[in-house]
């Protein structure tokens, strides 16, 4: 279903990852646009939020960037429980896992508990990447190719805007028409589903791959957040136990949708 912007969003629970701030292909007007009608109990920055592999290679960090960042700490202090899981792009706020910044908390990795008291598993993602056998699901098409893709996104958006068409990810189509890469996305997946089983959890919440999905496996539950480069995605609970994956641009379309009561429980 696709809408207009809403004036206000409230939920109980919602997850963003993969933001890159500092990073030029960063949409930051898009989740700018819907943090400012936000309003939920808890967010969660579930990693890759702001890019410092990215930052250590050029510096590139424009007004809405901060804009961002204040934002996020202005949730944190008056709105919103804000729990930040850093991921392999900002791994060096890793090591102050347990602390409390500007009212932002850092965890290595944490458990939610839904409305109906399953308990997810949120990690980054890249935690899988020697089960998975690779350290981005981009190596199939190679680091160069991949930024060649995110620019050809970015000219692709120009253009359509110029014409009066709101944005669309070139970049999320072509990918997952290459096979290796979609079956890369696959084994990912499956990884996270048996982590969480090993850990005798109900599901597991991530992002690092830039690839939104929610699914269902074995009665684990899959959801990850996608990104804020390519598809500019959001997961978030409601207070009646249904999770959603919801695209943010000139409009609102929710992708995917999951009820939480149907799924029998196995943890």
């Amino acid at each position: 279903m696709t809408s207009q912007l809403p004036e206000k969003i409230v939920t109980r629970t919602v997850w963003i990852s993969d933001i890159h701030l500092g990073y030029k292909d960063c949409k930051a007007e898009y989740l700018l646009q819907f943090l400012d009608r936000l309003e939920c109990e808890t967010l969660f920055l579930v990693g890759d939020i702001i890019d410092v592999w990215s930052l250590s290679r050029r510096l590139y960090w424009p007004e809405q960037h901060n804009k961002v960042i204040s934002k996020l700490m202005t949730m944190a202090k008056h709105q919103c429980r804000v729990i930040y899981v850093p991921g392999n792009h900002d791994i060096n706020f890793r090591e102050f896992s347990g602390h409390i910044f500007g009212n932002i908390e850092v965890h290595r990795s944490y458990i939610h508990e839904t409305v109906d008291k399953r308990k997810l598993l949120i990690i980054h993602g890249d935690e899988l990447d020697s089960v998975v056998r690779f350290s981005r699901i981009n190596k199939y098409i190679g680091d160069s190719a991949y930024d060649f893709l995110l620019f050809l996104n970015r000219w692709t958006n120009i253009i359509r805007k110029k014409f009066g068409y709101g944005y669309w990810s070139f970049a999320k189509y072509l990918k997952v028409r290459i096979k290796k890469a979609k079956k890369a996305i696959e084994t990912f997946e499956d990884a996270a589903i048996d982590l969480a089983k090993k850990q005798q959890l109900d599901g597991v919440i991530c992002g690092h791959i830039h690839h939104a999905n929610i699914k269902e496996k074995d009665g684990i539950l899959y959801c990850n957040d996608g990104d804020w480069i390519e598809s500019c995605t959001f997961i978030a609970e409601d207070y009646h136990g249904t999770l959603a994956v919801t695209h943010w641009s000139e409009t609102v379309q929710t992708a995917q949708m999951i009820d939480l009561a149907k799924i029998k429980r196995v943890a």
